[in-house]
C-alpha cells in the first residue's frame, strides 16, 4: 500500500522521504518472491495457510534465501529441531549459542515441513479459524502464539505483505471465491447500505468484511481511485470487517486530546494513520521515521 503514497506525494512535495517504489523494493525480495510464490499458493490450497503469510514468513527468516541456514540446510522458516525432530540437524546461533535447527534435502521440503508445524500444532490452532485473507489476524496470532520471541515479528510480517503486496497471492489461490465475488460485486454495490460517521470533523465508514474499496466507492458516489487515495491503498487491498475507510483526504495530525500512541501487536504505520486519519508521510515526518521503520510493541509515536 505504500508504493501508492510516494507516487501521489513525489508529485506534490519533495521530501526527504520521497523515493521510488522501485529503490525501495530489494531485488532479492523480488526474486524469492517470483520463485517461491507457486510453492505457497499450493500450500494454502492443501493446508489453509495464507500464501502472504508463508511467503512473509520465508522472506524474513531466510533473508529471503541468502541466510547461511537457508543456503547449506534449505531451512526457510528457522524452525528448530524440538523433541520430534527424527531428521538432520545443523547447529546456529540464535537466542542461545549453538542452537539445534532443522535441516533439509530441499527448500520444498522446508515448505512442507513449515505447514506441518502451523497445522498439526494445537497451539496454531485458532489461527486456522481466521479468513484467509486476514494476513493480520494471522501475523499477530503467530506473535502471541510464540512463533518467534521478537516483539515486532508481526508488525514485520505485516510491512513485508504491504510493501510487495503478497496479499496478492492469497486471493489467486481462492480463484473460484474470487470469480464469485467478481459476478455478485456489482449487485453489492447497488444493495449495500453504509452508515457515514463523523470524527475529528470529518467523514468515514466502517467497511463490512465482505466488501472491497470498489463496492464502497460506488455505493456511496466516489470515484475508486479517489477513496484509494484518501485511505492510501492500492484498488486491489484486501479489507477486513471494521476497517475505517476516510472519505476525505487525512489530516497532517491528530486532533486534540490525541498527542501520542502506544504501538500494539499487529499494527502498522498505515493503520495508526487510518485510525487516527493522519497522512501516513506526516506520521512519519512528526516521528522522524524513514520509511523502513517497524513500530516494534511498546514503542509510543507521536500524532500531533
Amino acid at each position: 500500500m505504500k508504493r501508492l503514497i510516494f507516487s501521489i506525494i513525489s508529485l506534490l512535495l519533495a521530501t526527504t522521504f520521497a523515493v521510488s517504489s522501485a529503490e525501495r523494493r530489494l531485488p532479492s525480495y523480488e526474486r524469492y518472491i517470483s520463485k517461491y510464490s507457486d510453492l505457497a499458493r499450493d500450500h494454502q490450497k492443501r493446508f489453509g495457510i495464507p500464501s502472504s503469510i508463508t511467503l512473509a514468513q520465508g522472506l524474513l527468516e531466510s533473508g529471503a534465501g541468502l541466510s547461511k541456514l537457508a543456503r547449506e540446510s534449505n531451512n526457510h522458516f528457522g524452525i528448530k529441531c524440538h523433541a520430534d525432530w527424527k531428521g538432520e540437524r545443523v547447529y546456529h546461533d540464535d537466542d542461545a549459542i549453538g542452537e539445534c535447527f532443522r535441516k533439509y534435502d530441499r527448500v520444498e521440503d522446508s515448505y512442507e515441513d513449515h505447514s506441518h508445524f502451523l497445522a498439526d500444532r494445537k497451539r496454531y490452532a485458532s489461527l486456522f479459524q481466521l479468513r484467509k485473507n486476514d494476513y493480520v489476524g494471522w501475523a499477530k496470532g503467530l506473535q502471541q502464539c510464540g512463533y518467534a520471541t521478537d516483539k515486532a515479528y508481526a508488525n514485520k510480517l505485516i510491512k513485508v505483505i504491504e510493501d510487495y503486496e503478497l496479499y496478492q497471492f492469497d486471493a489467486s489461490a481462492n480463484a473460484k471465491l474470487k470469480h464469485h465475488a467478481k459476478k455478485i460485486e456489482q449487485e453489492q454495490a447497488s444493495i449495500m447500505r453504509y452508515t457515514i460517521y463523523r470524527t475529528y470533523d470529518m467523514l468515514y465508514v466502517y467497511a463490512n468484511g465482505i466488501d472491497n474499496i470498489d463496492v464502497i466507492a460506488q455505493s456511496l458516489g466516489f470515484k475508486t481511485k479517489d477513496l484509494c487515495k484518501y485511505n492510501e491503498i492500492p484498488e486491489d487491498y484486501p479489507l477486513q470487517r471494521g476497517d475505517i475507510i476516510w472519505l476525505q483526504k487525512k489530516k497532517k495530525k491528530a486532533d486534540i486530546p490525541n498527542f501520542n500512541h502506544t504501538v500494539q501487536v499487529g499494527e502498522s504505520m498505515h493503520s495508526i494513520s487510518q485510525m487516527y486519519g493522519i497522512r501516513m508521510k506526516n506520521l512519519y515526518k512528526m516521528n522522524k521515521k524513514d520509511y523502513d521503520y517497524i513500530p516494534t510493541e511498546g514503542d509510543v509515536l507521536k500524532l500531533r
